[in-house]
């Protein structure tokens, strides 16, 4: 009988398996550090900036995408698989970034994006020069249209960034693209396909890295029908978001293969899905002993301020992962979502988004931040792994104040402006307070413009500040790593309605979501979310204590 979730044992962590219970820090390049003064992050920016992460004490960086690309969306439409874009720097740079972090003790794990490529990609190139039934077009989704002359597209789909999923070539074939336009999907159906993402697996294990974040892992099987979206509304209306473009079983086939791909470089190396699945039981398919060894935990970011879903989320995740052998990965924040100190100071702390504009409801600065450190100081104490998104540490919030004039994001410009898009979350990093572009780089160039609230939350200003929101996030993690939070056993104290509280081995974690302060069990005080947090033997709203 398994156990249930406030009795599962995480599995024993050993030293192969050490994404079970690691801290991972999330890298997104362009907006790190910059070190030639251009405006753009790159990868001797990161190099320079190790030590923070060191000091951070947490145990792995993942790299969002850095190779060569026309970045019509950020570079995760991918020129060359297997070469560093020219303004992140060069692959002996990133020799050096995976030798100096190994050195410093941190883990690499890099970004790979096999559902699609660039349209200026060769391989789209040949596709395009090439005729109609060609091996070079059955790389990708290619197909005659419909109507009397194939005028319109094959089926209904539409893309994740706006309008439609299809676009007609100059001899009247459509290609599929789920995403921008220049992003045409490939035929995971084609065997060329599967040896190609192989030897760009095997191009990057061979050069040190120790896993890989796969994008939209969830998306690489299309149905072979193609069906029109209504022929799934049934399906889609149970409660989980499969549709002919989603979560198809043949894509489980495509990870156990890669499983004896990437195992074949030691035990030490993993994989782990972006998968917007649901319920958790879907997600946890991905994660069974023969396939990836992580799955990004949505259920969990979708759940918001709110103590019921949080409470439900949990218990839910853990559930699904221990019935398979797999911990749980915990995430607030990462480069395609509102930053959750800005989240949470919304009238609807759970209301979920692409972007907060000019003209949406503005955050409660304080109040986000309060909930936002306080969520933050849940998370750690969780069985499993955690995942930080650059600058959280800093207590960054959304930049809500972006003029049309600066977005690059497409979902900005493929919806007409409609949604926001994910640039509010991407903006370059405050490093000096009076530097210029806050130390972003030797310039004042920044690719995204900061705003001068940044200059509160610089890395400098908060490093000799006790009490900041780094030294919380430092505190916490050493903490956890010395408590093996991480590897602990999650059990639930009886329910509340605006209370989360559990004990993971002798530490006691308490979270008020409420309006007013809480009685606190006698204990010793480890850690709290602010310096207010914990007032005459209460809790206060908006908190979270550690307790022992």
């Amino acid at each position: 009988m398994s156990p249930s979730p406030t009795e599962a044992e995480s599995p024993e962590v050993t030293a192969q398996e050490w994404w079970r219970s690691a801290v991972i820090y999330q890298v997104y390049p362009r907006s790190f550090a910059d070190s030639n003064g251009d405006g753009i992050g790159d990868l001797p920016g990161i190099i320079s900036r190790l030590p923070h992460l060191t000091s951070l004490g947490v145990d792995a960086l993942w790299l969002s995408p850095f190779y060569v690309s026309p970045q019509a969306d950020a570079g995760y439409d991918i020129a060359d698989y297997t070469d560093v874009d020219p303004v992140f720097g060069t692959i002996a740079d990133f020799d050096r970034l995976v030798a100096e972090a190994h050195d410093a003790g941190l883990r690499v794990i890099v970004d790979l994006v096999p559902n699609h490529s660039s349209d200026e990609h060769p391989w789209f190139a040949e596709a395009l020069a090439s005729p109609a039934g060609s091996p070079a077009r059955d790389r990708y989704i290619f197909r005659d249209g419909q109507g009397e002359n194939g005028d319109e597209p094959p089926n209904n789909w539409e893309s994740v960034f706006g309008g439609g999923a299809w676009h007609r070539v100059n001899d009247g074939q459509w290609y599929l693209h789920l995403f921008d336009v220049k992003q045409p999907d490939f035929n995971w159906a084609n065997r060329e396909v599967v040896e190609f993402f192989d030897r760009v697996l095997r191009f990057w294990l061979d050069r040190g890295v120790d896993g890989f974040r796969v994008d939209v892992a969830h998306a690489l099987v299309k149905d072979e029908f193609l069906p029109d979206v209504e022929t799934w509304v049934a399906e889609l209306e149970t409660g989980d978001n499969r549709g002919p473009m989603w979560d198809q079983e043949a894509v489980h086939d495509i990870y156990r293969h890669w499983h004896r791909v990437v195992s074949s470089y030691g035990s030490d190396r993993m994989l782990v899905a972006e998968a917007w699945v649901a319920p958790a039981a879907r997600i946890a398919r991905y994660v069974r002993p023969d396939e990836m060894q992580q799955a990004f935990n949505f259920l969990y970011m979708l759940a918001g301020w709110d103590a019921g879903r949080l409470r439900e989320a949990i218990d839910e995740s853990i559930a699904a992962n221990t019935a398979v052998g797999a911990t749980t990965t915990w995430v607030l924040s990462n480069h395609d979502c509102i930053r959750h100190a800005s989240r949470f100071g919304l009238s609807d702390p759970t209301h979920w988004s692409s972007g907060i504009g000019p003209n949406d409801e503005q955050p409660d600065a304080v109040l986000g931040l309060d909930r936002a450190r306080a969520a933050t100081l849940l998370t750690l104490a969780l069985p499993g792994s955690v995942y930080l998104y650059q600058g959280e540490e800093l207590g960054l919030p959304e930049v809500t104040q972006l003029p049309a004039s600066v977005r690059q994001d497409p979902t900005f410009f493929r919806s007409g402006g409609a949604e926001i898009g994910r640039d509010g979350c991407r903006v370059p990093l405050p490093w000096e307070a009076d530097a210029p572009a806050f130390g972003f780089g030797p310039s004042s160039a920044s690719w995204l413009p900061q705003p001068d609230s940044f200059r509160q939350h610089a890395a400098d200003v908060e490093e000799r500040s006790p009490g900041s929101t780094l030294d919380l996030y430092r505190r916490a993690i050493r903490l956890r790593s010395q408590l093996s939070l991480g590897t602990g056993r999650l059990e639930w104290l009886p329910a509340s309605a605006s209370i989360v509280d559990f004990r993971n081995s002798d530490v006691l974690v308490i979270t008020n979501f409420g309006e007013e302060p809480v009685d606190l069990p006698e204990g010793e005080v480890l850690i709290a979310s602010s310096d207010s947090a914990v007032l005459d033997g209460r809790l206060s709203p908006n908190a979270t204590v550690w307790l022992r």
